[in-house]
């Protein structure tokens, strides 16, 4: 068995690496694994903590997958539309939803609503929604809100 030098790499890391990289003026590194980068970090009572958050490169990839999903949905109705998008999003979750990952699951669900309202804007030759007009269909027709599943530090 052999490494595969492009996509091996030693990185500084750990609960000294802040130290050890602040003598060589440098940033403690990160990796990315199964979805998620992995950082050095603290909590809140100033111990040292390893923090994931979604990778930018699976963030951007879903994102447009959403963007071109709602764009060729955009003919269905509304509560079809919907339906999908809640199912997505909580299938995303799931996955993504574990402790310090809250902002990137936040992010995602803004931007799939950024998407849905230019699409649905798009249905007809003059605009369907103004951002008003558009808060309200949300209330009759909720998105999924981010939530942790999963909390990497419970015992």
């Amino acid at each position: 068995m052999s490494l595969e030098e492009d996509k091996t790499r030693l990185v500084e890391f750990g609960r000294y690496a802040e130290e050890r990289c602040a003598r060589k003026g440098t940033k403690p590194g990160t990796f990315t694994f199964l979805g998620f980068t992995h950082y050095c970090s603290h909590g809140r009572s100033g111990q040292f903590r390893v923090k994931r958050k979604t990778s930018r490169k699976k963030s951007a990839k879903k994102c447009k997958e959403i963007h071109r999903l709602i764009r060729d949905m955009r003919t269905l109705p509304l509560k079809v539309i919907m339906k999908k998008l809640n199912q997505i999003l909580v299938g995303y979750y799931h996955y993504y939803g574990i402790t310090d990952n809250f902002r990137s699951l936040s992010s995602f669900r803004f931007r799939t609503i950024r998407s849905l309202y230019k699409w649905l804007n798009r249905r007809s030759q003059r605009k369907s929604y103004n951002w008003g007009e558009f808060n309200q269909m949300l209330k009759a027709y909720p998105l999924a809100k981010p939530k942790i599943y999963v909390s990497v530090y419970a015992r």
